[in-house]
């Protein structure tokens, strides 16, 4: 079953996942560059990109899971 669940993933689950893990890496690389740098806003910007990837990644576990509810279903 665990290695079933990547390969049973819709489309949209797949690129929410990436989208989302992206958008905190790239908040994260922000984190580093605006604080190493000084620049608060950078820093601050960089909190909005995390929390950003953080909701998305939460909308893919409830699509991921609205598809196993349905897929129980049948």
């Amino acid at each position: 079953m665990l290695n079933e669940f990547w390969a049973t993933a819709s489309i949209a689950y797949k690129t929410l996942v990436f989208s989302a893990m992206g958008l905190i890496a790239v908040g994260i690389i922000l984190t580093i560059i605006g604080n190493t740098s000084h620049d608060q806003g950078m820093a601050i910007t960089s909190l909005f990109v995390i929390g950003l990837g953080l909701v998305l990644h939460v909308v893919g576990m409830v699509v991921r899971g609205q598809q196993v509810r349905k897929g129980l279903k049948k």
